[in-house]
């Protein structure tokens, strides 16, 4: 039997149009992740990890390659945005939360794009913040803005959650919590994750390890949770 992908790339390239040069900031990656798998990308900066990941969220196109979303090819026809909103979480090392609202608002925000409803209550609990669902980003740490940040990734149920350098703003002990609720929600939810980072230590609670530099996939290995 074929293995079952929710995410797909095959022969992944994308290359950026400068002045005077063509730069390739992908050159050929193929990366599957099946439901329940957490896929860890590193690399250096510049190494390729948040095209891949725009890629494979449907904010950005390869130049060349194919992608896949739950075993359907996704084509310059497919209609992007509402595919993403409806099967893609995302995780960003900066957590854009909106100041002026609260967590339990933050992590229902997607619902004001269309996303299907969900309980923001259950996914705060999920993450272990029920006791800050009131609260304002200005009133969270650091760990505690990024695990807010996750919850409202799962916000309508994805089956796909990416995450780009989701502890780079981070110390230790929350980067490796953070990294650490990323593997449980694969093994508790099902869904696919994908995070970008630089960190082996980090790195090492993935089921698989991806190693990218300039672009390309030059190693890949098993991770603690396979």
């Amino acid at each position: 039997m074929e293995q079952e992908y929710v995410v797909r790339g095959r022969d992944l390239c994308r290359d950026y149009r400068l002045p005077g040069e063509t730069v390739r900031a992908l050159k050929g990656v193929d990366l599957g992740a099946a439901p329940g798998e957490f896929v860890c990308v590193m690399g250096p900066s510049s190494a390729g990890k948040t095209t891949l990941l725009n890629i494979l969220g449907l904010l950005d196109e390869p130049t060349t390659g194919s992608l896949e979303l739950g075993g359907a090819p996704v084509g310059r026809s497919t209609s992007r945005d509402r595919l993403r909103r409806d099967f893609v979480g995302f995780v960003f090392q900066d957590f854009y939360l909106i100041p002026s609202l609260d967590g339990r608002a933050n992590v229902a925000l997607p619902a004001a794009f269309g996303a299907p409803a969900d309980d923001a209550e259950r996914l705060l609990s999920l993450v272990g913040l029920s006791a800050r669902a009131a609260h304002y980003p200005r009133e969270l740490s650091g760990g505690e803005m990024q695990r807010v940040a996750i919850a409202r990734a799962l916000y309508g149920g994805p089956r796909l959650v990416l995450a780009d350098e989701p502890t780079g703003n981070l110390d230790t002990r929350n980067g490796e919590r953070i990294f650490e609720l990323l593997a449980e929600l694969t093994r508790r939810k099902g869904v696919a994750v994908v995070a970008a980072t630089h960190n082996p230590r980090l790195a090492a609670r993935a089921d698989r390890i991806l190693h990218l530099s300039a672009g390309e996939v030059i190693a890949e290995e098993v991770g603690a949770y396979a």
